[in-house]
């Protein structure tokens, strides 16, 4: 059965930059070959593969949370850097969308599934269903 996010993998095209960004994002490195990077951050494990970058166009990205008392900060941070954004924020929670040195989309977010779910309750999205389960969503 599965258990959850095993790991992340991003395709790079300048291992030494992506390395350096996901650094100032507070990630560890692991460890590093010719080929890629092993980095990790609370538990999450990020790989980074040194090869040809296709983004697309669609709303795909990776969420990352943040504690809302640190929110500022990391978005003051951002800019310091130049770190450019891809979406204005139109949800609950605050969250700031961002891309890495490749065109991966980032997002830093405010808020958890139990937060979202109760705001869509009081302002339901069009045919919107919810399924009830055990652990109370």
């Amino acid at each position: 059965m599965l258990t959850g996010i095993n790991h992340i993998t991003l395709a790079t095209d300048n291992l030494d930059r992506s390395v350096e960004f996901y650094q100032l994002l507070g990630f560890t490195v692991n460890a590093i070959w010719n080929q890629g990077a092993y980095l990790s951050l609370n538990g999450l494990w990020l790989c980074l593969s040194l090869g040809e970058v296709d983004v697309r166009s669609d709303y795909s990205h990776l969420a990352l949370g943040i504690e809302e008392a640190d929110f500022e900060a990391f978005s003051a941070l951002l800019d310091t850097h130049n770190v450019p954004l891809w979406k204005e924020n139109s949800s609950e929670g605050q969250s700031i969308y961002f891309l890495d040195p490749n065109g991966h989309k980032l997002e830093a977010h405010c808020g958890t599934l139990e937060s979202r779910l109760k705001s869509i309750r009081n302002a339901p999205y069009d045919g919107l269903r919810f399924i009830e389960t055990s652990t109370g969503y």
